[in-house]
């Protein structure tokens, strides 16, 4: 009896398997043919922040993306911010603070940088080394919508170990809804997306950042050669 019950579990195991797998498989193809194509990209975004211990914030706006790997993030709410990846760095301004700070593309630990792979040539396999199905914790924003668990290839430097996974929601038109970073520890980052609209006119102007006068800027680059 033993024996029966086992070889049902494995066939279970083996079942499961074979339905999850081209799931997943599928979800990512559709995710990175529906950007594929994509030369510019507007949504609006909900940002919600836990830090694990009761706090939470939330944030809002408007996101840019544009071919090669730029995007602008315009936070409304509560206060006005921005953060920017012209090709080359990151830039984080935020105006009540007369302040900003620019890092090194390959060197930014914001996971927010990825994201700018969306518009042209979407590859997940990029910065995950392993994809698979979100498991029964994992909530979803609503039925149909298909999940997705990176195990991050590396992490940001500095950063090793901050982050053990990240979930990707996608819809039914293959659109990215929802983007979950949940560090070592209890916090998590959540982004919501909605309103997309592809193809469209986009200024320039919009993926390049000139520090207002009077700004002071910190060069992350530079105070982390200066520490090691």
């Amino acid at each position: 009896m033993r024996e029966v019950r086992s070889s049902f579990t494995c066939y279970v195991f083996v079942l499961a398997a074979a339905v999850t797998a081209p799931t997943v498989r599928t979800s990512v193809h559709a995710l990175e043919s529906h950007y594929h194509h994509a030369r510019t990209l507007k949504a609006v975004f909900f940002e919600r922040y836990s830090d694990g211990s009761g706090g939470v914030s939330a944030e809002s706006g408007t996101v840019y993306f544009s071919q090669p790997d730029r995007m602008r993030w315009e936070y409304e709410s509560p206060e006005s911010k921005i953060f920017l990846v012209d090709g080359t760095n990151a830039w984080s301004y935020v105006p009540s603070d007369h302040s900003a700070s620019r890092a090194k593309l390959k060197e930014s630990s914001d996971w927010r940088t990825p994201l700018a792979l969306l518009t042209g040539h979407a590859n997940l396999a990029q910065f995950c080394r392993t994809i698979d199905a979100g498991d029964s914790g994992d909530e979803i924003l609503k039925p149909g919508n298909a999940l997705l668990r990176c195990t991050p290839k590396s992490n940001p430097e500095g950063a090793a170990g901050k982050f053990p996974y990240v979930l990707f929601e996608i819809d039914s038109q293959a659109q990215l809804s929802r983007v979950v970073i949940r560090d070592a520890g209890r916090a998590e980052t959540e982004f919501r997306f909605g309103n997309w609209e592809e193809n469209i006119a986009i200024p320039e102007s919009k993926f390049h950042f000139q520090p207002p006068p009077g700004v002071a800027v910190v060069d992350q680059t530079s105070l982390l050669d200066s520490i090691r």
